[in-house]
């Protein structure tokens, strides 16, 4: 028999409004890939994402156009020619991990991990907003040890201020979403440096970053939307202190596996990130950061309510995935 991909649209609520520099969103709307090989299934998670070009619409005819490879058996090593990197193809290569571990009986854990996967501490993201939101949403995020603080817009310094005294000595990263300019990313990383932050994401957007490498790093520098693929990290080396690792950017665990071991050999430090989505889309990537220097993979916090079988949180600490959830 051969085998059976099929695609769906779900939709998650937010607990609350998740801002940032380009916009607010109020549910996760993900698309799932299931791909059956008799009496086995593979499922994989993937978040489109705008700032890329890809839509709900666009990612699941995508994944539908190579339903026939599928059904014919392409391997995860052919889906990675037959599709671009992106959401797409993530949602196909995480459900042919997940359908292989459940034929073969063997965890991709024991396949991506060279040690037995354990919990991990996650950062904890604070939305864009007004210095005093911001500053409320750290105290009420008090017992979280590192938060992650959305930034990108006017009077960044008075919101780094204002969550570095709200944040009760918790580990501070700023994710800037390509929002700073060439005129104030110079006093916004001294106010980072200031406030004892440990890094600072993509500053500056994505083809205008050259001047990075002229510029004083007094806080380590994580490349977002300037990386997708290990193909990518020759030109960050230079301008970018971390790389941050995303299964929707590079199109599955496969291509992430390749960059990270990319990021490693030029020196990077890693950090593994996230869309935002449920458990499913978490999955494969709490196993990749098993190699990671810092974990960002709290989408499921974001959520009213998540899937089932999902990821266990115990505040900001998450635990591998069961089998029931993936791999």
């Amino acid at each position: 028999m051969a085998r059976r991909l099929s695609v769906t649209v779900e939709r998650f609520p937010l607990a609350t409004a998740f801002v940032i520099s380009r916009g607010a969103k109020t549910e996760a709307a993900v698309v799932v890939c299931r791909i059956e090989d008799g009496e086995a299934c593979g499922h994989g998670e993937c978040v489109p994402y705008a700032r890329y070009g890809e839509s709900l619409e666009t990612v699941q005819e995508a994944i539908e156009a190579v339903a026939s490879a599928i059904g014919d058996g392409a391997s995860r090593a052919e889906v990675q020619t037959l599709m671009p990197p992106g959401a797409a193809r993530n949602a196909v290569d995480c459900a042919l991990w997940d359908l292989e571990a459940k034929q073969q009986h063997r965890p991709v854990a024991g396949i991506v991990c060279d040690r037995p996967a354990r919990p991990l501490e996650t950062a904890y993201t604070i939305s864009l907003g007004s210095p005093a939101e911001m500053a409320e949403a750290a105290r009420a995020a008090a017992d979280r040890r590192l938060l992650k603080i959305k930034v990108g817009g006017d009077n960044d310094i008075e919101r780094i201020r204002a969550v570095h005294a709200a944040s009760n000595g918790a580990r501070l990263i700023l994710d800037a979403n390509e929002g700073w300019t060439q005129d104030n990313v110079r006093q916004n990383l001294m106010a980072a440096a200031a406030a004892g932050v440990v890094l600072v994401e993509q500053p500056l957007p994505a083809g205008r970053d050259a001047l990075l490498a002229e510029i004083p790093h007094p806080v380590p520098i994580c490349a977002d939307e300037s990386l997708h693929v290990a193909a990518d990290v020759d030109g960050l080396v230079g301008r970018y202190d971390f790389v941050n690792v995303k299964l929707d950017k590079t199109g599955g665990l496969t291509e992430a596996v390749a960059l990270l071991r990319a990021a490693r050999r030029n020196g990077f430090g890693v950090m593994v990130g996230c869309m935002v989505g449920s458990s499913l889309s978490m999955a494969p990537a709490v196993l990749l950061a098993q190699h990671a220097d810092i974990v960002d993979l709290d989408g499921p916090l974001l959520l009213r309510h998540d899937r089932p079988h999902g990821l266990t949180y115990s505040r900001s600490t998450v635990s591998p995935p069961s089998p029931a959830l993936w791999g």
